[in-house]
């Protein structure tokens, strides 16, 4: 495997270790920690190096956080009792909803 490396980085929300020419040895992880740890074992074992991409932060929330937190607040949007409209399955089967 020369020339291949062991990438930790953020990906959608997660972070992943990439074994470049190798994505069937990649790996997905919910913590940047977890990732850190298990990349750098990964390129041990392999003899490959192991690089940290560590991204900007971005304000935006990805996923919901672990599940001992509270539920993240992305918007300031008032709840409403009004029910929301009616609609179906146009009826060409493409799924898009129709009021009626």
């Amino acid at each position: 495997m020369a020339g291949r490396r062991v990438v930790t980085r953020s990906k959608n929300g997660q972070w992943v270790n990439e074994v470049e020419g190798a994505p069937e040895l990649s790996t997905s992880y919910s913590s940047r920690d977890e990732a850190v740890e298990e990349g750098r074992a990964l390129a041990a074992d392999r003899g490959l190096e192991h690089v940290l991409l560590d991204s900007e932060p971005t304000g935006t929330i990805v996923d919901g956080g672990a599940p001992d937190e509270d539920v993240a607040v992305v918007d300031d949007a008032v709840p409403t009792e009004e029910p929301l409209e009616q609609t179906r399955d146009a009826p060409d089967g493409n799924g898009s909803p129709r009021q009626d």
